[in-house]
């Protein structure tokens, strides 16, 4: 086996993500010789340690990131500052710091100028996730295939920033370096604004009248059952998530509502060939999705 990348990975937050993680660097054993997990609540820890996913548990952050070598925020990004405040002064000279995050320029703003100037900071953001959320959620495939975006600032150290890509490669992503805003734009488009929209639909259809709401539970059919299952995902992570990359976000939901609106308009006034291509733009995608092993 190869030797382990870090002697201690303290994981702060184990919901999906950072449970799918620990699970990883138990079942490999080359990832981490140590793993360390906080979490909000003592349930959540009391569960991590039956699931026996992690050597140690603590429910003060600062204790949990303590001599770590690697320190992974797996929290909500609100979270971030709150917790980069709170782990700063222990954080091992020489460690990397890295993220989960799905917004990427907020995680700079919020936790670099803490860093300590010996500390590598290195943000990312592996594309993977189910609607479900909390330590039994996670699971050793979850990153198969997937793509794992590394968004480091100007002049961080690479020696740091290619442990990271070898962390994720070790998970089973392939990587990728990009520039943060670049990253929250693509995400807005790919992720952010299809939640936004499910959430909203679904609202939509709980505000009914009840008997139409009724028929929309009892007849869903899967173009609904898709958006519910989206809809079903973390309140507080989304929350987060749609404040903190608020500018992409609603460029991108600007562009669709005038998107939606021509396509309003072609129904209106039965423009057939206009509507055909739209359906057809979106086949294509969907055939491009899984030539690329992405759908």
């Amino acid at each position: 086996m190869a030797e382990p990348l870090f002697r201690r990975l303290a994981l702060v937050g184990i919901g999906l993500i950072g449970s799918s993680v620990a699970r990883i660097a138990r079942e490999r054993g080359d990832i981490a010789a140590e793993i360390v997990v906080n979490a909000r609540t003592q349930k959540s820890l009391d569960r991590v340690m039956e699931l026996g996913i992690a050597d140690r548990v603590e429910l003060d952050p600062a204790r949990a990131v303590a001599g770590a070598d690697c320190v992974m925020l797996c929290a909500p990004v609100g979270a971030f500052a709150a917790l980069a405040e709170a782990i700063a002064p222990v954080l091992s000279p020489g460690a990397i710091l890295t993220d989960v995050g799905s917004t990427k320029q907020s995680v700079i703003r919020d936790v670099g100028p803490l860093v300590p100037e010996r500390v590598h900071f290195v943000p990312a953001h592996p594309l993977a996730g189910t609607e479900h959320s909390g330590p039994d959620a996670g699971f050793t495939t979850l990153f198969q295939g997937r793509w794992a975006l590394i968004t480091p600032p100007p002049g961080t150290d690479e020696a740091a920033i290619a442990k990271v890509e070898e962390l994720w490669r070790r998970c089973g992503s392939m990587t990728r370096r990009m520039e943060p805003a670049h990253h929250d734009r693509v995400l807005a488009i790919v992720s952010h604004l299809p939640h936004l929209i499910a959430f909203t639909i679904c609202g939509t259809a709980d505000d009914l009248e009840a008997e139409s709401r009724q028929a929309v539970l009892n007849f869903a059919a899967s173009g609904f059952r898709d958006f519910t299952r989206i809809a079903a995902s973390d309140p507080v992570m989304w929350r987060d998530i749609f404040l903190n990359n608020r500018e992409a976000l609603l460029e991108m939901l600007a562009r669709f509502t005038e998107d939606a609106q021509a396509m309003a308009r072609a129904v209106r006034w039965g423009d057939a060939a206009y509507i055909e291509d739209k359906v057809e733009r979106g086949r294509k995608i969907r055939r491009s999705l899984i030539e690329l092993k992405q759908a």
